[in-house]
C-alpha cells in the first residue's frame, strides 16, 4: 500500500492514530509521522506494520466486531477467534487476524465442481481421503496462533478430523482467488502450507483464468496452467484430473455477463 492508500484506509476504518499504534505496535509518533506524510521514506517493517492493520482489515468496522479486535496484530490466539461471532468471517494466521470477505458466485462455484469431482473420485475408488469444502477450519500447525479456512480440502490422514476443525495439515488444499485475497492466499499463506507439511496446493485466478499449482511433494512448482488444461491431482498420482475447460463451461455464464460480476 502506498502512504496516501494507507490515509485513505485510515479516514474509511475510522481509526486514530493511538488506535493503529496499539494494533502494530508501534509507537504513536512514529505512526503520525508516517500518516501525517512527514516522514517521506518510513522502514520496511515500519510499512509491514501498518499494512497489516490497514490493508486487511475488515472493510467496514462493525459496531459488534470492535470489542474482539483489541490486541496488536500477531498476539491473538485460538481464545480471541472463538470469541469472535459467527458472522464476522477471519483467519487466524501467526496471531494475526484476517478479515474474510463474503465469497462471490463464481467463487462459490468453481470451488463446488472440483470438489464435487473430488469426492466422485474418492466415491468411486472407494478411497479413505475425504475431500471437503469451506466453510472448515484448519488448524494448520496445531498451535494456537492460527487456524485458516481454504476453500477445498483433502485429508487422507482422517486422525486430523475432530469435531471442530481438521487439526493439521491437510494433504491438499485449493484456494480460489480473490481481489481481497491475492496477497494473502499467494505469498502469506503458500508459505504456511508448505512448511506445515501441506503436499499440494492449488491456486485458482478465476479473474486471469489461470491456475498455479504447487506440488510440494515433489518438488515440482509452480506450474502455470490456463483454464483449457487438464490439470492432474498429485496426491493421487494423476489418477484424477480435473478439465477445467469443463470448468469453466460450468461457471461461463458468469463471465458472459462480464468480468465485473465475477
Amino acid at each position: 500500500m502506498t502512504i496516501q492508500e494507507m490515509q485513505e484506509r485510515k479516514r474509511e476504518l475510522g481509526y486514530t492514530y493511538a488506535q493503529i499504534a496499539d494494533l502494530s505496535g508501534l509507537p504513536l509518533g512514529t505512526v503520525q509521522k508516517v500518516l501525517g506524510g512527514i516522514t517521506l521514506t518510513p522502514r520496511y517493517e515500519t510499512i509491514m506494520a501498518l499494512e497489516r492493520v490497514l490493508g486487511e482489515q475488515p472493510s467496514t468496522m462493525r459496531e459488534s466486531a470492535a470489542p474482539y479486535f483489541v490486541k496488536k496484530q500477531g498476539e491473538y490466539t485460538l481464545e480471541d477467534y472463538y470469541k469472535i461471532p459467527d458472522d464476522i468471517r477471519v483467519e487466524l494466521i501467526d496471531g494475526v487476524i484476517y478479515d474474510m470477505s463474503s465469497p462471490t458466485s463464481a467463487h462459490q462455484i468453481i470451488g463446488g465442481f472440483i470438489h464435487s469431482k473430488m469426492l466422485q473420485h474418492v466415491l468411486d475408488k472407494k478411497g479413505t481421503c475425504l475431500p471437503m469444502i469451506a466453510p472448515i477450519d484448519v488448524q494448520l500447525d496445531g498451535d494456537d496462533k492460527t487456524m485458516v479456512e481454504p476453500d477445498v480440502v483433502i485429508v487422507c490422514d482422517r486422525d486430523k478430523i475432530i469435531n471442530r476443525c481438521i487439526y493439521g495439515a491437510p494433504d491438499f488444499i485449493i484456494e480460489v482467488l480473490s481481489k481481497s485475497t491475492k496477497k494473502k492466499d499467494s505469498v502469506i499463506k503458500l508459505n504456511k502450507y508448505l512448511n506445515a507439511g501441506v503436499r499440494e496446493y492449488w491456486m485458482i485466478d478465476p479473474m486471469k483464468k489461470k491456475v498455479i499449482v504447487y506440488d510440494f511433494e515433489h518438488e515440482e512448482y509452480p506450474v502455470i496452467y490456463g483454464f483449457d488444461a487438464k490439470i492432474p491431482v498429485g496426491i493421487w498420482d494423476g489418477e484424477l484430473v480435473i478439465d477445467f475447460a469443463e470448468v469453466y463451461e460450468h461457471v461461463r455464464f458468469l463471465y458472459e455477463r462480464g468480468i465485473a460480476d465475477i
